[in-house]
């Protein structure tokens, strides 16, 4: 297996494709985006292993973000390869219109509902539009989680790690001797995956992160390999890592909550992250929603309408942990 790193002018870093050729099939595991230069970047590598896109079996897809699938439909049309993604991003990956109306729409009755100004919005959308490109979509072959593949002497398990996209999943496989995992973007080596705003068709969004953050630290993978970056050689103590980072981020909602008093989504992104421009103007109210959405099932916070307050007595918590923290059940 080698690690091909392609250009992504997201803050994320550079993507990871991952190449598989040393048998009789040429399996990639995420392709990039759709861009001209990386396009340029991918087929460079392949050459340099003499290979061409032509030369591709098989592709595993983590999930359906661009920079993750971009590709996909541009190889499939000049091999023929199979395109694997998981059920819920399925429709999405083909480029299916339905699809992707019901999620503008979603996305939209987010927007009012979260109390995004309309001036952000009207950025929001624009920055959105400037990234739309027609660009080939491959046809997939859909799988659950627990699915098993193989190729030569490798073999894949899914698992299905919802949260940051419906249907963001990893690859499990042993590699040199130890359990290694494909992680996406279920577990990145410096940013944490957004969720609330990656993808608004997840329900409980946080509560089904955390779940897949725990079966990373419960499974102690030898090592994983992400989306972006480098190599993550202690997955669950990253894993363990991130799960702090919520449950601290929880922390400083409900702080925003008792000094402001009852309020919308967008102040208590605004109280988190200040000011924000181009696709944070989605991420940062998204995410507070799913902070705010978490605690509401937790009985924490109080939701009326479109707004949230402390529940009965939680202010007096906070007042008398004189900074120490509760066991908010993460």
């Amino acid at each position: 297996m080698e690690r091909i790193s392609l250009s992504n002018s997201a803050f994320e870093g550079d993507n990871n494709a991952y190449l598989f050729s040393d048998g009789s099939e040429t399996v990639l595991i995420d392709t990039g985006d759709w861009m001209a230069t990386t396009r340029e970047q991918l087929e460079a590598a392949l050459a340099d292993r003499r290979l061409g896109f032509d030369d591709v079996d098989r592709i595993f897809l983590t999930h359906w973000h661009h920079d993750h699938c971009g590709l996909a439909g541009e190889i499939q049309a000049e091999s023929g390869a199979e395109v694997y993604v998981h059920a819920d991003d399925a429709a999405l990956v083909e480029g299916d219109e339905d699809a992707w109306d019901e999620m503008y729409d979603r996305q939209k009755r987010y927007f009012a509902e979260w109390g995004m100004p309309e001036p952000k919005q009207k950025v929001l959308l624009e920055h959105m539009a400037d990234g739309e490109t027609t660009v080939e979509t491959p046809t997939v072959t859909a799988f659950e989680d627990g699915d098993t593949f193989s190729f030569d002497e490798t073999e894949l398990e899914v698992v299905h790690t919802s949260g940051h996209a419906a249907g963001l999943s990893m690859f499990e496989a042993d590699l040199d001797g130890g359990r290694a995992v494909f992680s996406g973007d279920a577990l990145l080596p410096v940013y944490t995956p957004n969720v609330g705003g990656a993808d608004v068709r997840v329900d409980q969004p946080l509560a089904k992160y955390l779940r897949a953050l725990q079966g990373i630290v419960d499974a102690d993978y030898d090592r994983a390999w992400p989306g972006h970056r480098d190599p993550i050689d202690d997955p669950a103590d990253r894993a363990r890592h991130i799960i702090d980072h919520h449950e601290e981020r929880s922390w400083r909602v409900l702080d925003a909550l008792d000094r402001k008093g009852p309020c919308d989504t967008w102040t208590v992104s605004d109280d988190l992250f200040g000011d924000l421009e181009g696709i944070h103007i989605l991420h940062g109210p998204g995410e507070s929603y799913a902070h705010l959405e978490h605690l509401e099932r937790a009985g924490t916070v109080i939701r009326e309408d479109t707004e949230y307050r402390l529940a009965d007595g939680v202010s007096d918590e906070l007042a008398a942990t004189d900074g120490e923290r509760w066991d908010l059940e993460y």
